[in-house]
């Protein structure tokens, strides 16, 4: 059985890792559930400022369940490039595996897995993703570690490491306060998050997240704002 003792000690590994990425490390916190039959529109925002830069993406995926525990989603993704235009820049191609039952053992377990092509280029990323969530009375934790690795034209094939966290009060459905925490790439990451959902007749329902995050591992600013909406049906 999957113990914390095994969690860490993945953790360290993956921390051991000599990280070079050239994405952003602030992103979505995977939760580990998966509802049968489910299919979903999903919207991602990222706008990351620093002294020297402004990196925006957007993300637009459609999903669908395929098994009562296994989902695929595909993703455009679109960003703004050097001359500062928007323009489709990768595809996506994303599996989430729900690998326990909600509340079978101490903890919920899944994993996501992700395969990206860059847009008229020889440019790939692959990732595998452990996600473990916690809930106790009105409070979850959710842990993501994630390994990715990069090849292609015009790039250093390297591997990299990602740790994501977050602290999530549930006061209300429509409200959910969080403290969000994001490691790799040479970067270290804190700021609250909010989230919520609307329910509606049988399975509809509407997603939103929002977190502001701040490096805090150089003295340099760098400031991270992400949002999404999901709508599952």
């Amino acid at each position: 059985m999957i113990t914390i003792k095994h969690v860490l000690t993945v953790f360290l590994l993956l921390s051991s890792i000599n990280v070079f990425a050239d994405g952003m490390v602030v992103d979505k916190v995977y939760h580990p559930y998966v509802i049968a039959n489910e299919q979903e529109f999903e919207w991602r925002f990222m706008s990351s400022q620093t002294p020297d830069s402004n990196v925006l993406a957007q993300r637009l995926g459609y999903g669908q369940s395929i098994l009562e525990n296994f989902a695929i989603e595909l993703y455009v993704i679109g960003e703004r490039d050097e001359t500062g235009d928007f323009k489709l820049q990768a595809t996506e191609v994303e599996a989430r595996w729900m690998l326990t039952e909600q509340g079978q053992y101490w903890a919920d377990w899944g994993a996501v897995f992700e395969f990206e092509k860059r847009r008229n280029t020889s440019q790939y990323e692959a990732s595998a993703g452990l996600i473990v969530e916690k809930e106790f009375n009105k409070n979850s934790l959710t842990v993501n570690l994630f390994v990715i690795k990069e090849w292609g034209n015009n790039i250093e094939n390297e591997w990299e490491a990602e740790f994501r966290l977050q602290y999530r009060y549930r006061y209300l459905p429509s409200l959910q306060p969080s403290i969000e925490i994001y490691t790799g790439e040479d970067f270290i990451g804190i700021g609250p998050g909010f989230m919520g959902v609307k329910r509606f007749n049988g399975q509809k329902q509407l997603k939103w997240e929002a977190g502001f995050i701040t490096e805090v591992a150089h003295s340099g600013k760098n400031h991270t704002l992400r949002f999404s909406i999901e709508y599952e049906f």
